[in-house]
């Protein structure tokens, strides 16, 4: 109720407390209860739903942000936005469009980025492998339509979508944010049976 959220104030994304309950989130934000002391970052589950991921609070501090476009502000002052609608200026000259940043909450600084390139750790944020997680292998260019990226999982699965739909979140196999419970990684059917098998013989 309005009540609750009134009582328990939350900081999502911005750093900024919000008390409306209708208030939007996104992948990627930090949402912060100060009278808990509770930290949770948004996220996508393997089956592409929200995913409220709790997380400590020195991460909390930085989001990880894709940038969207590189465009020249009145003055010549150069300018990136992110997938999240933020404009900063005078970016490091070396990042480039589809690479992440990694951008400080408390300041709106850019503390470090993520080229879009092959071997890098990506989450996918669309498609029908939403939520999957895994290392860029190779994009394929198609002049006049999308772009195609192939990505392989932990476990060797290799699958592949368009150039949008990839999130680079770490260099090499290194994450830059703690990742959800299996790590990204789908099963097929016959797997996630077994597993569940697994887990009751366990409890028997």
């Amino acid at each position: 109720s309005s009540g609750i959220n009134a009582e328990w104030p939350l900081r999502p994304g911005d750093g900024k407390v919000r008390t409306d309950m209708c208030f939007p989130t996104g992948f990627q934000d930090v949402i912060s209860i100060d009278k808990t002391g509770e930290y949770f970052r948004m996220l996508f589950d393997v089956k592409g739903r929200f995913l409220i991921h709790r997380i400590k609070k020195d991460e909390a501090a930085y989001k990880l942000c894709s940038v969207k476009s590189l465009n020249t502000a009145a003055k010549g002052v150069p300018t990136l936005v992110t997938h999240d609608g933020r404009t900063i200026r005078y970016p490091d000259p070396l990042v480039k469009v589809y690479d992440t940043i990694k951008l400080d909450i408390a300041t709106g600084k850019i503390q470090d980025f993520i080229r879009f390139e092959p071997g890098n750790l990506a989450y996918i944020t669309g498609g029908q492998n939403c939520g999957r997680i895994g290392i860029i292998t190779h994009r394929e260019k198609h002049p006049g339509s999308f772009d195609i990226v192939h990505v392989k999982d932990s476990v060797g699965h290799s699958f592949a979508t368009r150039l949008s739909n990839v999130f680079p979140i770490g260099k090499g196999k290194q994450a830059w944010i703690s990742l959800p419970r299996g790590k990204g990684v789908r099963l097929s059917i016959a797997e996630e049976r077994d597993r569940k098998l697994a887990q009751k013989a366990k409890e028997m």
